[in-house]
């Protein structure tokens, strides 16, 4: 037996609303941050367990008070009862009638059940010696649906139906993991095309994306229709015919705008229009659907739960399912997002890039590969190229792919030191930044 005897959670924030990276038409000056959780046990093996919510800056003292209030349930409870039954913890910290209230299962308290979830499954992979997607692509179909909860899933998924996808994968498990570890899982690149980055700028990334391997870039769009059509313009000069370019407006668009905007960028071959109206708007995005066919219609990263994701599938309001590794209550309920999407035969490509997305996301989609859909046919895993450096296990993607990670855990785990300089507001960088700004102000008045 060994006890959970520590929960340390922290508020980190990285500046990159200085060079606007990860800039778009909602989002025009975001702080990459992380409400960020480590848990710890008395054990002699010394594992920690790490997980994070994903966030843009203000507000991310809001979601590391929601994982505080989770304390009660972990605190001197017993890991090794937890870990033996993930569905069970997961149930445990899901179905809190009292917190289950401010949701009921959505939002801020959702997306922090989901960061301990996620550091459950950490210090769990850690244990087992093996990285998450390997760790649940040794599991059998009925462990695999015994962590997920169907309530409220039964009328398209039923667990027998989630057995039978997973038995007709089974057979083929072991020379898909060998293709895996071969030949990598496809990645695509939002790096070229931020809103707040200049045409120039445009143009040189999306050449460099291309050279690197990637055969799809992402342009983020939505503000101004004249700069748009400039810009898809300007990454098709720069890619050529045979790179596919999705667009992503970030839900800036009512239903009619959204059919009327995309019928201005069609001729530059759009590969799929991400989040183009609210999240929550399921038959607004079938409307959208209809209205923009065939260029397909993606979203996920802001779907708040299992049961929307259900809805949306029905209502033919996706065909491209983005499913984020910190925004549902983690594993367990991506998980059945993945059986969602194999029982509707939809493709699955993860939203990434934020902080630590990458390094998550990818065991999601090398474990739906191996166990669950069988196959990467038109699937890719999104990337962004910064903040890697900050993690013990950043993410390796070269020629186009991501290749497997090999090292124990679920990669959620960021270095000590990034910890310690990121810290908000007290840490060395914030500090030097709280000075830049009195300073110039100082300035101002005088």
């Amino acid at each position: 037996m060994s006890v959970i005897t520590a929960m340390e959670i922290l508020d980190i924030r990285f500046p990159t609303s200085r060079e606007l990276d990860g800039s778009d038409a909602m989002n025009p000056d975001p702080d990459y941050s992380a409400a960020y959780l480590i848990l710890r046990t008395d054990a002699e093996d010394g594992h920690e367990g790490h997980g994070f919510v994903f966030t843009i800056g203000r507000g991310n003292e809001v979601e590391t008070a929601a994982i505080a209030a989770l304390r009660e349930h972990l605190l001197g409870r017993d890991a090794e009862e937890l870990l033996a039954d993930m569905g069970a913890a997961w149930k445990l910290l899901a179905h809190d009638s009292q917190l289950r209230w401010l949701g009921p299962e959505k939002g801020v308290m959702h997306m922090a059940i989901g960061a301990v979830v996620n550091a459950l499954w950490d210090l769990k992979a850690k244990r087992a010696g093996l990285p998450l997607w390997e760790l649940l692509a040794s599991m059998s179909p009925e462990e695999i649906v015994s962590l997920v909860d169907f309530r409220y899933l039964s009328d398209a998924l039923t667990p027998e139906d989630a057995l039978g996808i997973l038995r007709a994968a089974e057979p083929g498990r072991t020379a898909r993991r060998t293709e895996l570890l071969a030949e990598g899982y496809p990645g695509y690149t939002t790096t070229p095309g931020w809103l707040g980055y200049s045409d120039s700028k445009l143009s040189r990334l999306a050449k460099e994306a291309v050279a690197e391997g990637f055969t799809q870039i992402k342009l983020k769009v939505g503000a101004s229709l004249e700069d748009d059509i400039r810009r898809i313009r300007t990454a098709r000069e720069a890619v050529g015919p045979d790179v596919r370019i999705a667009v992503d407006a970030n839900q800036r668009w009512d239903v009619q705008e959204a059919i009327e905007w995309m019928r201005h960028l069609a001729p530059y071959d759009v590969a799929w229009i991400e989040e183009p109206t609210s999240p929550d708007d399921i038959l607004g995005h079938a409307a959208i659907a209809r209205g923009v066919a065939p260029i397909p219609v993606a979203t996920g990263e802001h779907v708040q739960n299992r049961v929307v994701f259900k809805q949306m599938l029905q209502a033919g309001s996706l065909q491209v399912l983005q499913l984020d590794a910190a925004r549902v209550a983690g594993v367990n309920e991506n998980i059945a997002i993945l059986l969602l999407a194999a029982k509707f035969g939809v493709r699955v490509c993860p939203h990434a890039g934020g902080v630590g997305l990458c390094e998550a996301v990818q065991h999601l989609s090398m474990f739906d590969f191996v166990a669950v859909s069988g196959t990467m046919e038109d699937r890719m895993i999104e990337f962004v190229d910064h903040l890697h450096e900050h993690f013990v296990t950043p993410v390796d993607v070269h020629s186009g792919a991501y290749w497997p990670p090999s090292a124990p855990g679920a990669g959620n785990e960021m270095l000590a030191a990034s910890l310690a300089d990121y810290r908000y507001p007290d840490g060395p960088v914030w500090a030097a930044e709280a000075n830049t700004a009195a300073a110039s102000t100082a300035a101002v008045e005088s």
